[in-house]
């Protein structure tokens, strides 16, 4: 995950509220399992010691948010009787996690979060398309339609020379309306920054589409077999095929990093190492372009006055010159140096092992 926009959550002081939960609304009680979700956040902050504003930023922005769509998780962090942060996740959690610490927890966040691929939907028939599109953050920037003309676009049967001419208007209008879909679509993905291009809808349409876009549009465009234009039935089979798109996108990133990681660490100068001391004496050093985790439990290390100084206990902090470090949980203390160095953080599941439950991969 790129990290760039927690960066203002690792200039907050603490402490923080961190809330990750199951916030699906996909069951006809969704919205009563909600307020007993939300009452039982409430309790566990009270029961935590978090002040009133606090619980009450963060009450409020669970009773008043805006309910999602079908499965979903949802992060909130907050501080000094502010929310920080309120973002829908990609998943939801495994399990709900509710913190009052001096240091957002942002685990859950990189893990689950739905940051990641910025991508347009072009749902398109003979006659144009609909148009969205989707930001880094998972956020719907803009839809919209483009509209040809709709007559005459079907072809007719026969084979006298008025039914040809007439089948012939009927392919250059199509084509036509298409030409028009693939300038936009192409305008559209370049404003956005996309990295992906998804065509849904009718098969002949979204191939000759794929056909008609220019040739960077093209290289980063998918069809899917889901989807169709004024059918609302088809909605959650395109929701369905474009969830499984991106969680292959994710894993493929998550193989990619996990190779180097691994290639890097099995050479005698490589740029990984494995374990908190290497990790900590990287994102000390301002080394680190990617910091891996997976589940590093309980551990703790010391954590100087500004983030990014960390060390595996009090005494190598001290040995570096800095002898007010603070004991804090190393789940939130290193993902906050990695954001502060301005490091990537990966979180993995049990397909990567990593000594103490964290690596890095070395900028030089």
């Amino acid at each position: 995950m790129d990290t760039t926009t927690l960066r203002a959550l690792t200039e907050t002081e603490g402490p923080f509220v961190s809330v990750y939960f199951d916030d699906s609304h996909d069951t006809e009680d969704a919205a009563k399992q909600l307020e007993l979700k939300r009452r039982d956040i409430r309790e566990q902050l009270t029961g935590k010691g978090a002040e009133d504003a606090t619980i009450e930023a963060i009450d409020r922005a669970l009773r008043d948010g805006q309910p999602p769509v079908g499965r979903s998780g949802r992060a909130v962090l907050a501080a000094h009787g502010k929310v920080l942060l309120d973002e829908e996740l990609a998943e939801p959690p495994g399990a709900p996690e509710v913190r009052f610490s001096e240091l957002p927890y942002l685990t859950p966040l990189v893990a689950h979060s739905a940051i990641g691929t910025p991508y347009v939907v072009v749902t398109v028939d003979r006659t144009g398309a609909d148009l969205t599109a989707v930001d880094a953050k998972g956020r719907r920037k803009s839809v919209e339609r483009v509209d040809g003309s709709d007559h005459p676009v079907h072809k007719v049967r026969g084979g006298a020379e008025a039914h040809r001419d007439m089948q012939a208007r009927v392919e250059e209008n199509v084509h036509r309306n298409l030409a028009g879909v693939a300038e936009r679509t192409a305008k559209v993905a370049t404003e956005l920054g996309a990295e992906l291009i998804v065509l849904a809808g009718e098969v002949q349409a979204r191939r000759e589409l794929r056909d008609l876009l220019p040739k960077a549009a093209k290289e980063i465009a998918t069809e899917v077999t889901a989807g169709a234009r004024a059918d609302s039935g088809t909605a959650g089979q395109l929701d369905t095929a474009l969830g499984e798109l991106l969680a292959g996108r994710r894993l493929a990133r998550l193989d990619r990093v996990a190779e180097r990681f691994r290639a890097e660490l099995g050479r005698t100068s490589g740029l990984a190492v494995s374990g908190l001391e290497g990790v900590t004496t990287a994102l000390r050093e301002g080394n680190v372009e990617t910091l891996l985790v997976t589940e590093p439990g309980d551990r703790t290390v010391a954590v100087g006055p500004s983030p990014a100084q960390v060390a595996v206990d009090q005494a190598e902090l001290a040995a570096f010159g800095t002898s007010t470090g603070t004991e804090r949980r190393a789940d939130e203390a290193l993902p906050v140096a990695a954001v502060t160095v301005g490091a990537d953080v990966v979180v993995f599941d049990q397909r990567l092992e990593l000594t103490e439950g964290f690596g890095a991969i070395l900028r030089h």
